[in-house]
């Protein structure tokens, strides 16, 4: 039985759970920021530990695979890079941190707006951008923040 379950496991899947996983915890977060659910599920370590275990699956079969530095070559170039993301295996940990890091970073976007009473229509286009790509949607926020909190700092 244990075995029927490991062959389910595979990359393939594990890749769309975590991509469909992760949506309702957006979700939460545009709809339903004010929420104790909310703050529970989606501003917690909940979906980022969710996101870790899968991390931690794939890097322990790289482990067993005995391939973990075989072509890393995270600052060679750019074609050392896109050698790098040729294997599955490294391409699904790294699509795994990205995940958990907008995840993370659009948490912290809610309870941040939330202390400098941005409004919820303007926090959305913020969430959704973070959600799509990551640092677009951080930086439109931060420049949100500055009108809201009256204040320009780099290290707040």
């Amino acid at each position: 039985m244990i075995n029927d379950l490991l062959e389910l496991v595979n990359y393939e899947t594990i890749y769309l759970i975590a991509n469909w996983g992760v949506i309702p915890f957006w979700l939460l977060l545009i709809f339903f920021p004010n929420s104790p659910f909310t703050s529970f599920f989606s501003q917690s370590v909940v979906p980022i530990f969710l996101l870790s275990a899968g991390y931690l699956y794939l890097g322990y079969n790289l482990f067993l695979d005995g391939n973990i530095f075989d072509g890393f070559e995270l600052y060679g170039g750019l074609n050392d890079l896109y050698s790098m993301f040729a294997n599955e295996t490294i391409l699904l940990i790294f699509w795994l941190h990205f995940l958990a890091i907008s995840l993370f970073v659009g948490s912290w976007i809610v309870r941040d707006s939330k202390k400098f009473f941005v409004p919820r229509i303007i926090t959305i286009p913020c969430l959704v951008l973070t959600y799509f790509s990551g640092p677009v949607g951080l930086v439109i926020y931060w420049f949100v923040r500055i009108f809201f909190s009256k204040k320009f700092s780099f290290n707040d």
